[in-house]
């Protein structure tokens, strides 16, 4: 028999702050599921495996001698716990009192969901919109880009990020973030963990797919509600995130979006999802360098 009910697993990277706040509120929470936290630290330089293993002995603690993003850092955890079911949380989360309780109740009168998640909130307390449907490249060229600020009313990017959903109640969704996201047991075991070749950015996405195609379902939960400030570590290195984000973006359309296309247009596809995406990521970087020249010129 497993020795908790969940193994709720983390992936520090240089958080050490955000971190604390997120043990703490898990240590508040120890009442409401019999659970297990498990931190992987990918090789952090400001204290943060110390930190945990001085201030929160009951926490096991992975230390990594090299950084094994999201990915790597969660599948070790998932693959190393004593729990039944396992829950991915990032470091710059805050978890709500009753959260864990409603998710862990939720799951035990809807057996059929397979992957859940809550409500997540940004740190001004405004919603963030952590479920979604499907990406495609359409949303992708209007989601955060130039595209989108002449056409902010465009349905592309409104219906990828669920804004005609009112986000209060219980839904089946596509997709849900991996800021906070809760396997159950059967889901690891019969569709497998995160894709390793997805080393951050995408990987929440291809494992629900994954889900679904397998017959579970994909529910969020909005009894239960997080705090999450959004990029606390990859804002440091945004041009690398922005890189790895768009290879992810194109991995995954290659691995789900162009199969399922037929035969004749996959190669058009392939071709116009890596230029489209190349193109998105140029735009970005170009935007980042512009802001680090006007700063510099400012000084």
């Amino acid at each position: 028999m497993p020795d908790f009910d969940l193994s709720i697993t983390i992936c520090s990277w240089n958080t050490i702050d955000d971190l604390r706040l997120c043990l703490q509120s898990l240590r508040d929470a120890k009442d409401e599921a019999n659970f297990e936290v498990v931190v992987v630290d990918n090789a952090s330089k400001d204290g943060s495996p110390d930190m945990v293993e001085a201030e929160f002995p009951e926490v096991r603690l992975l230390r990594q001698d090299v950084n094994l993003g999201f990915t790597g850092g969660h599948n070790l955890a998932v693959a190393e716990r004593k729990g039944t079911h396992a829950a991915l949380l990032n470091s710059d989360t805050i978890v709500h009192s009753g959260a864990i309780r409603s998710l862990m109740a939720y799951w035990k009168d809807h057996p059929e969901a397979g992957i859940i998640g809550p409500k997540l909130l940004n740190p001004d307390g405004s919603l963030q919109f952590s479920c979604r449907r499907f990406p495609n490249p359409v949303a992708a060229a209007f989601r955060s880009t130039f595209l989108g600020r002449l056409f902010p009313n465009n349905s592309a990017a409104s219906d990828y990020l669920m804004q005609d959903f009112d986000h209060d109640n219980p839904m089946e969704v596509d997709w849900i973030s991996g800021a906070a996201f809760f396997i159950r047991k059967e889901v690891v075991d019969e569709v497998g963990l995160l894709d390793n070749s997805l080393f951050m950015y995408c990987e929440d996405t291809d494992l629900c797919k994954r889900a679904w195609d397998k017959g579970w379902k994909v529910v969020y939960v909005p009894d239960a509600v997080i705090t999450h400030a959004i990029g606390r570590s990859t804002d440091r290195i945004a041009n690398k995130m922005i890189v790895r984000h768009h290879r992810s973006m194109l991995r995954y359309y290659r691995k789900h979006d162009v199969p399922e296309a037929a035969w004749i247009a996959r190669p058009f596809l392939t071709v116009f999802a890596a230029v489209g995406l190349s193109m998105r990521a140029g735009i970005f970087l170009t935007k980042n360098m512009i802001d680090a020249l006007k700063r510099s010129l400012k000084r």
